[in-house]
């Protein structure tokens, strides 16, 4: 008896909490301007801890026991482990902004290095965009030069292009203008007298191009000439350039749309590796053999 009653109340949670989840999911999407794979990897990620998550009521508070979901998710790598579980954190914090009371446990942190993926060198993007198509080429030199996140591309509007700026909208909705070069707005003006936009940069039948659609392109355009590219590299490489040539960091940290400068940070210790390697090839004492 006290069985079927504990099974109906876990049941009941559960219902709750699939209601709620679909109204916080449609925060992050309008409140908070969370972009669609983003908002795809929050669903996922609190679907299937709400399937191992141990949940129990206790004086009108429910409980949340992470520990059999953290021993299913035991064999990813930690990165992964932080993303699930961050997820997971958002959405007991809208729970218990929205007076559904939800408290954690098992709930220790992970610990994940802050490492980023090598910038690529100019010298191989030059090469892989001189053989590509018109479309493949502007998608990307503009995440190169602009150092754009792939959801920032895709919803770019031509409304937001001017001759020397470009107006894009990040997360969270915040705008930021980032400088457009010549080579880019000529590229631009081509690119537009070939293929016809209403709204949107890249477009496919009136809709804008997916973000998966564009990765596609830098995954062909790499290809070609032997490289594993991704998006955020070319974004990576973008702030790597800025930095080691001098710019200040906050005015990279603002370029990128970062939200703070410890972020833009990590971009300045990855420059430094770099230019201490270029010094002790460069330097003549450098090497020599005591």
């Amino acid at each position: 008896m006290q069985l079927n009653i504990i099974m109906t109340l876990r049941n009941y949670l559960k219902k709750l909490l699939n209601k709620s989840k679909i109204s916080f999911l449609e925060y992050l999407e309008n409140i908070r301007g969370y972009s669609d794979l983003t908002i795809k990897s929050y669903d996922n990620s609190i679907n299937e801890a709400l399937n191992y998550i141990e949940i129990t009521s206790e004086n009108e508070e429910t409980i949340f026991n992470l520990m059999p979901y953290r021993i299913y998710i035991s064999d990813l790598n930690a990165k992964t482990i932080s993303k699930k579980l961050s997820a997971i954190r958002s959405f007991v914090s809208y729970l218990n902004d929205n007076d559904f009371k939800v408290t954690l446990q098992a709930d220790d942190s992970v610990k994940v290095a802050k490492t980023l993926p090598k910038p690529i060198s100019h010298e191989h993007i030059l090469e892989a965009i001189e053989s590509a198509e018109l479309q493949e080429k502007l998608v990307v030199v503009l995440l190169y030069t602009l150092g754009l996140r792939i959801s920032e591309l895709s919803s770019l509007e031509l409304e937001n292009i001017s001759q020397k700026w470009i107006r894009v909208t990040g997360k969270g909705n915040k705008q930021r203008d980032i400088p457009l070069i010549k080579s880019s707005k000529v590229l631009i003006d081509e690119y537009l007298s070939v293929f016809t936009s209403k709204k949107f940069l890249f477009e496919k039948k009136g809709e804008k191009l997916s973000e998966n659609s564009l990765r596609y392109m830098i995954n062909k355009v790499f290809k070609d000439v032997s490289l594993k590219v991704t998006p955020h590299q070319l974004r990576h490489s973008y702030a790597t350039s800025l930095l080691n040539s001098g710019a200040p960091i906050v005015d990279v940290s603002e370029l990128l749309g970062h939200s703070s400068m410890a972020t833009t940070q990590i971009y300045t210790k990855l420059g430094s590796a770099l230019k201490q390697k270029n010094y002790n090839k460069a330097h003549p004492l450098c090497g020599v053999n005591e």
